[in-house]
C-alpha cells in the first residue's frame, strides 16, 4: 500500500491498519539470557526458560532484555529475573526445589509486574471530553423552553 494514493478518512484508516500490523508482526522479541550458578548448564533449562520468557515484549510494547539468574544451594533451587525495556525495569525472586517451577513462579511474577505497570500508564492518559459529552453539560446547563 505505499504507493496507493491515500484519498479520504477511509483509505488512510485502511493503510494505517496496515502499518499497524506490520509493525505487530515484525515486532523484536525479548532477548533472553540465561546465567547458571554452582549447577551444570543443560540446554533444557535454558530452552525452557527462554519459551517461557519470549513473550514479555508484547506487556512493554517495544523490544526488551530478560536475564535468568539460576542456582542451586543444597536442595533449594533459586531463580532471579530481571526485565529491561527503556526506562522500565522489573525483578523477581522465587526458590523450590524444582527448577522448573522456578522458572514459572518467575515468569508469572514478571508477568503480572508488566500488566500492572501498562495498566497505570492506560489509566493515567488524559483524553479530551467527546463531542457528545460536551453537548450533554450544555444541554443541562440551559434551562428547557417550552
Amino acid at each position: 500500500m505505499k504507493n496507493a494514493k491515500v484519498n479520504g478518512k477511509r483509505s488512510r484508516a485502511v493503510v494505517r491498519k496496515t502499518r499497524r500490523s506490520a509493525r505487530v508482526k515484525g515486532s523484536v522479541a525479548t532477548s533472553v539470557t540465561v546465567t547458571f550458578r554452582h549447577l551444570e548448564p543443560t540446554e533444557a533449562i535454558r530452552d525452557y526458560a527462554r519459551r517461557k520468557l519470549a513473550h514479555l515484549s508484547k506487556f512493554v510494547k517495544r523490544a526488551c532484555e530478560a536475564h535468568v539468574i539460576l542456582s542451586v544451594d543444597k536442595y533449594r533451587q533459586h531463580g532471579e529475573v530481571t526485565v529491561k525495556s527503556g526506562r522500565l525495569s522489573a525483578t523477581a525472586q522465587d526458590e523450590s526445589k524444582d527448577l522448573y517451577a522456578v522458572i514459572d513462579l518467575l515468569a508469572d511474577k514478571v508477568e503480572r509486574q508488566l500488566k500492572k505497570h501498562r495498566e497505570k500508564i492506560e489509566a493515567s492518559k488524559v483524553r479530551a471530553p467527546s463531542t457528545g459529552e460536551v453537548l450533554t453539560q450544555v444541554e443541562e446547563l440551559e434551562p428547557a423552553v417550552s
